[in-house]
């Protein structure tokens, strides 16, 4: 048995084939098979004539969020929590060097009224009355301290403003106009000839927040709309839109200068009282509260 096998592992693989063929050619049970050769080659590039020919125009939008400002407020649970390693961080944490300075004289002045000191030990009330005073203008500058105020009525009610819901992210919307009507959308723009898709979508950021200062998360799309146009407006070669959402962060705080478009910066939970429900189900699935 070891001789036939190790004759058939001479052999070569096309010699095998062949041998194969000949013995599926003799049986008519079994199928004849051949190899065709499988082409690994990278999947051919979509060139300008076969864009031309699609019935779908191509946009790219831009989702600009605006990250949380401050912290939100603790939840009861979270302050407990909160308070216990705030604790557990002062029983095991070392003594600061004010509160050494502090014991210091505190033994220093009990030796002092005992009359067990040495007189190169005494200096006099200065130091003592120094750590004394430190503590009593720390106490003075918080009393005086006032925080700014976590809600602002006047500013969390104006939508138009990046101030507003300082604890939450916000997200911006532009008023764009679509066939007939005026909708409220995420900032987008047409695809144009010899231009990736995310430079669209920074020419639509551009086009409606002249200077505005953001940072794209990505060349990669982070989600995509498709809808068709109205049967009155389809013809051959224009059926429909995709478009194609890239995600971006505001890096500064203030947009640069007047915007060319009605602009709106809303909650998530804000989102649905301006765009439309499907818009809204394909877009809320890329718009996280951070």
């Amino acid at each position: 048995m070891a001789a036939p096998c190790r004759k058939m592992a001479s052999r070569s693989y096309s010699q095998l084939l062949c041998c194969f063929s000949r013995t599926a050619v003799g049986s008519g049970a079994c199928r004849r098979f051949s190899v065709t050769p499988i082409d690994r080659a990278t999947p051919r590039a979509s060139t300008a004539a076969d864009r031309a020919t699609s019935p779908w125009s191509l946009m790219a939008a831009v989702c600009l969020q605006r990250l949380p400002v401050i912290t939100a407020d603790c939840s009861p649970i979270e302050q407990r929590f909160k308070q216990m390693l705030q604790q557990m961080e002062l029983e095991k944490s070392m003594l600061s060097d004010h509160e050494l300075r502090l014991m210091e004289d505190a033994e220093r002045m009990s030796r002092r009224q005992a009359d067990d000191y040495d007189s190169d030990e005494d200096l006099g009330d200065q130091e003592i009355m120094m750590t004394q005073d430190l503590e009593d203008t720390w106490e003075q500058r918080l009393k005086n301290f006032q925080p700014a105020p976590r809600v602002r009525a006047d500013v969390d009610e104006d939508l138009t403003s990046v101030q507003r819901c300082l604890t939450d992210s916000l997200v911006l919307l532009a008023e764009q106009q679509v066939g007939a009507e005026k909708l409220w959308l995420l900032p987008q723009a047409a695809w144009q000839e010899g231009e990736t898709l995310r430079r669209t979508a920074e020419r639509a950021l551009d086009s409606m927040t002249a200077g505005v200062r953001a940072t794209f998360l990505g060349n990669a799309p982070c989600g995509v709309y498709k809808y068709k146009l109205p049967k009155a407006a389809r013809t051959e070669s224009s059926v429909g839109v995709k478009v194609f959402f890239f995600k971006a962060i505001l890096v500064d705080g203030t947009p640069g200068s007047a915007p060319t478009a009605p602009l709106l910066w809303l909650k998530k939970s804000e989102l649905q009282k301006y765009l439309k429900p499907a818009y809204m189900m394909n877009v809320g699935r890329f718009i996280l509260n951070l």
